[in-house]
């Protein structure tokens, strides 16, 4: 992952400088930005593979910037709060953030939590085979989704779980097991797979208020009826 490129935005100096580090010292290429505007132009001039956002920004807040970015794009996005409540972190998620980190937090995870997420979207060397389910088709190489032929606008999480469920099909999976499968989380907010689920049925149904492929299984969770 020595090649890859990862925008920072942070306006606190000390948490952008010693995150800066810790992102170079695992060999990540890192931009920095201060500001919402900021971001906005780095994201349009340097193309970075992943953008690691603080919510609160002067300028443009971090989760506008989120939406602003994911109405172009489906670049990863980790949302870093210092707002510890559940709906905070729900307004980040419904913003089309990919992760979320609260503050404070450490270095180290912030490191480990961009290596997965990246990780995930590089190509395998020994890649899956493309197949076809229903009216979908998947390319897991190219990380790419379609339906009838046209290209479905996942990021890099409503992949990750959209996949999974389509390789995996009339299989329900409760919140627990999606956030490991999918997240390689062992406990996190359920909330994450809750919205994650709400964004993807969005450009999956036809009608994304009564679900008919992605449904809920009361009592259960999710599954994909196809």
């Amino acid at each position: 992952m020595a090649d890859r490129r990862v925008l920072l935005v942070e306006d606190d100096p000390t948490v952008r400088e010693v995150s800066s580090s810790y992102l170079r010292a695992a060999g990540f290429s890192v931009i920095t930005a201060t500001d919402g505007f900021e971001a906005l132009a780095a994201v349009a001039t340097s193309k970075p593979d992943l953008v690691v956002l603080d919510r609160m920004l002067p300028g443009i807040d971090g989760a506008e910037v989120c939406r602003r970015i994911r109405s172009s794009s489906t670049i990863p996005v980790i949302l870093v709060t210092a707002l510890g409540s559940p709906e905070d972190r729900i307004v980040g998620l419904e913003a089309g953030a990919d992760d979320y980190l609260s503050k404070p937090f450490s270095p180290r995870e912030l490191v480990l939590r961009v290596q997965s997420i990246l990780r995930r979207s590089l190509r395998d060397l020994t890649p899956e085979a493309a197949f076809e389910l229903g009216p979908f088709s998947l390319d897991p190489s190219a990380r790419i989704v379609r339906r009838d032929g046209t290209e479905l606008p996942l990021s890099a999480r409503e992949f990750d779980l959209f996949s999974f469920l389509l390789k995996h099909p009339r299989q329900a999976f409760n919140r627990e097991q999606l956030l490991r499968a999918v997240w390689n989380w062992e406990f996190g907010d359920l909330s994450t797979v809750t919205v994650t689920v709400r964004r993807v049925r969005e450009k999956i149904e036809l009608n994304p208020t009564e679900p008919v492929i992605l449904v809920t299984v009361w009592g259960v969770g999710y599954r994909l009826d196809l």
